[in-house]
């Protein structure tokens, strides 16, 4: 069971004397920087270690907002948010809340990747929780060590598929770091109630293993016992140390992906995004797609260009929605064609991963994409390849030869893996294509119309999916409540959003998208009993009472 939603925050309490003079201007929760009032600079021991004038936060912001589009590059401006972050969360939340669409492809993707791929050399203050081979027997006294007591919310990663970039061990804490701040930039969840994990194991990236700024452990990546003997420890301390703690598993390998959702999704409340979340989004991108084409659910065939967790993710909920709709399980797997390094996915291949088999089908094998797509003739096609230009201008074209308004989805992260950027796809399709893709592309114009890609970030949904979970008391994350959050995000794309092209929701519109589908998800959790909670009588009042908003508390 979660603590009741309106309850007392580190944010919310007058400080103590530890949290005087000089300590409360280091402690990011509690600094309001410049914005202190002369009351309480008096009453807090802050004359003199402060500039004379009082700011405004809204002054704050400017200066904030001055100093990120004074920087060359994006990798620049995300160091300065995370230095913000590091000295005052309050102001850096109110910054981000304020500007979405302009910070959170610096937070997170694309620029996170980038932060990622530099972490050990761009390193400075420590944020997050590492657990490490070496800790084994003492992960429980060592999370006593973190500073926050209500965890409500983890992200944790082992680091061994960062995006599209594959193994970059402990460097991959930026990947939580940032969900996280998504989920109180989109959600409101406190930011005190979140914990991004590390699972450090090691790592095979050579590049890394031989720096000598590397902040990981040097050697191989484990696997077998020891890892699972690890994971395990660490699962019984978080639910130890936080009962009712809601963990997402983040960017780890197929490998081990599949399985640990498998072997702890009923065990504790947790959920893999790179599955389940990837699979909401999208499909939920394919219902707004239908209502610009018109089409039936029922009569669409899908070819995806990479089997691996989103991938499979995706098609396991467009069958549970075809599932709603009366159609069988072997029947809706039909509709989806899976394309990997291995050419097409066929019944008769020696040997595949386990969560691919149920996409295997009686077919001839293929090798070449574009013929895969004038063969199969897909309604639409999906790429969660990582493998950058992989959607050629032939492919384009002969999926709007086959389609009167073809359906494109280049979702592989960061920008630079994507299969087709948007100017591509909808020059090569005439302005026919509906596309969306993993990382945010700017609009296109053609001719006299512009289009406006839609971008399927798995921040609409993890968020509001989290945000139900938690408000609700779940004490298990289902398939459904991802299906439910597909639904809800759909139904709030508008006609002029369609119009457009675009297949979600504008970014500007994220946190109230994020409390209709935490209103749905609860909803679902109290009407199939997996809860302990009683029902309010008002879901979303509860909910908008719950979230966090950036205001300074007053302490004088």
């Amino acid at each position: 069971m979660v603590p009741e939603t309106k309850e007392k925050s580190l944010n919310d309490h007058a400080p103590s004397e530890l949290y005087r003079g000089v300590k409360i201007l280091h402690d990011p929760v509690r600094n309001k920087g410049t914005a202190y009032t002369d009351a309480e600079r008096d009453h807090l021991k802050l004359r003199g270690l402060l500039p004379p004038r009082v700011h405004s936060p809204a002054e704050q912001e400017l200066r904030v907002l001055g100093n990120i589009r004074a920087k060359s590059t994006d990798l620049e401006r995300y160091l300065y948010l995370v230095a913000l972050q590091d000295r005052n969360e309050t102001l850096f939340y109110r910054v981000v809340m304020h500007n979405i669409e302009e910070m959170m492809p610096l937070i997170y993707t694309p620029t996170v990747g980038k932060a990622c791929q530099k972490f050990q050399h761009i390193f400075r203050t420590p944020r997050g929780f590492y657990v490490s081979l070496q800790d084994r027997g003492h992960i429980k006294e060592y999370m006593q060590n973190w500073p926050h007591k209500q965890v409500k919310i983890i992200v944790a990663t082992d680091g061994e598929r960062i995006l599209g970039l594959g193994d970059l061990g402990a460097d991959g804490m930026g990947i939580p770091i940032g969900k996280l701040a998504l989920y109180t930039a989109c959600a409101g969840i406190h930011p005190t109630h979140c914990m991004p994990v590390m699972i450090d194991v090691g790592t095979d990236n050579e590049a890394l293993l031989n720096d000598p700024l590397y902040n990981g452990l040097e050697c191989r990546r484990v696997r077998g016992d020891k890892y699972d003997e690890l994971f395990a420890e660490f699962i019984e301390a978080a639910k130890e140390m936080f009962p009712g703690v809601l963990i997402q598993l983040e960017d780890f390998g197929n490998l081990n992906a599949f399985r640990l959702l498998e072997q702890y999704r009923d065990e504790v409340c947790l959920f893999d995004d790179d599955i389940q979340g990837t699979g909401a989004v999208a499909v939920s991108g394919i219902f707004g797609a239908l209502q610009i084409t018109g089409g039936k659910l029922s009569e669409q065939k899908i070819l995806f260009l990479g089997a691996g967790e989103a991938g499979i993710g995706i098609a396991d909920t467009f069958v549970a929605a075809l599932a709603e709709q009366g159609v069988s399980a072997e029947q809706a797997r039909k509709r989806c064609w899976f394309m990997d390094s291995q050419g097409l996915l066929v019944s008769a291949r020696p040997s595949m991963a386990a969560h691919k088999k149920p996409y295997a089908h009686d077919h001839p094998r293929i090798d070449d994409l574009l013929e895969a797509v004038n063969t199969l003739k897909p309604t639409a096609l999906l790429g969660l390849s990582g493998q950058p230009a992989r959607f050629t201008k032939e492919v384009v074209v002969a999926m709007t030869a086959i389609n009167e308004r073809p359906i494109v989805f280049a979702l592989s992260n960061p920008t630079s893996k994507a299969e087709c950027t948007a100017e591509q796809a909808y020059t090569w399709s005439n302005g026919r294509a509906i596309f969306a893709s993993g990382s945010p592309f700017d609009p296109v114009k053609l001719g006299n119309q512009t289009f406006v890609p839609g971008q399927g970030n798995n921040a609409y949904i993890f968020p509001g999916v989290g945000l139900g979970a938690i408000i609700s008391g779940a004490r298990t994350v289902t398939d459904e409540m991802f299906l439910v959050a597909a639904h809800s995000l759909a139904n709030q794309v508008t006609e002029a959003d369609l119009e457009r092209g675009r297949v979600y929701p504008p970014l500007t519109d994220i946190r109230k998208v994020s409390a209709r589908i935490a209103r749905d998800v609860a909803q679902l959790v109290y009407d199939q009993g997996l809860t302990d909670k009683k029902r309010p009588d008002d879901i979303l009042a509860e909910i908008h009472e719950y979230m966090y908003q950036p205001v300074y508390p007053h302490y004088a």
